[in-house]
């Protein structure tokens, strides 16, 4: 009996003690619900910034247009040439949301040489041997896309010949100030380095040339020049804020 009354005290402090755990399971609060899943931040590339300093170079034909006033009748005698140019620009660009404003100073060596002659069969010739512009610029940025109109100051230099029909020659050179107006499309290829190409005319009034050989005391005629070019270049790019 004894042996009884200690299994029945052994049960009976299990159930106890059982009936203690699942009373204070049911005080405890309930689970917080599970976390939905945090998608992953997805963070947007910084637009391209068209702000600061550049320098760089460019290649490209011109087409010039030369015209003669012919001192023996009332007609100008006009010619044509095309050659290659070559040079650097150097500029500025401020951003403003998609407007990009700037400065630009470039200078291009040429070889336009064009010939022509005069009623009476005197020889004319003209040789660019060089242009350059100052200009402001107005674009719109569409990220790394810069599309742009450009205007302002031109210059170049000539040197024309004239010959005579006995084949006298004399020269005479000018440094010319005109206008430039023109238009562009460049690329940003990465932080610091774009692409573009850009369309000039470049516009320049008549000037007086004097001529004197052997044989003509003095040929005096007014000459005016046109200068289209086409150039395609790289900037290199030292960014801005």
């Amino acid at each position: 009996m004894m042996l009884g009354a200690f299994y029945g005290g052994v049960v009976l402090a299990a159930g106890t003690a059982l009936g203690a755990g699942l009373a204070a399971a049911a005080d405890l609060p309930p689970p917080a619900p599970a976390r939905a899943p945090v998608p992953p931040i997805a963070y947007a590339p910084a637009l391209y910034n068209w702000t600061g300093f550049y320098i760089g170079g460019h290649a490209g034909g011109a087409f010039a247009s030369s015209s003669w006033g012919d001192p023996f009748t009332a007609a100008n005698n006009t010619f044509t040439s095309t050659g290659f140019l070559g040079g650097g620009q150097i500029g500025a660009n401020y951003q403003l949301n998609l407007l990009v404003l700037g400065v630009e100073g470039d200078f291009s060596w040429t070889g336009l040489k064009g010939t022509g002659t005069d009623s009476i069969g005197n020889t004319l010739n003209t040789n660019v041997n060089w242009t350059s512009t100052v200009t402001g610029r107005v674009g719109a940025a569409f990220d790394r896309v810069l599309v742009y109109g450009k205007g302002g100051v031109a210059f170049a230099h000539d040197q024309s010949t004239f010959t005579d029909l006995f084949a006298n020659s004399a020269s005479a050179n000018l440094n010319r100030i005109g206008w430039t107006a023109g238009a562009g499309l460049e690329y940003g290829i990465s932080r610091n380095w774009s692409a573009r190409i850009e369309y000039d005319y470049l516009g320049f009034n008549s000037q007086a040339l004097n001529f004197t050989t052997p044989t003509t005391p003095l040929y005096t005629s007014n000459a005016a020049l046109n200068v289209q070019e086409i150039k395609a270049g790289v900037n290199f790019r030292f960014g801005g804020p």
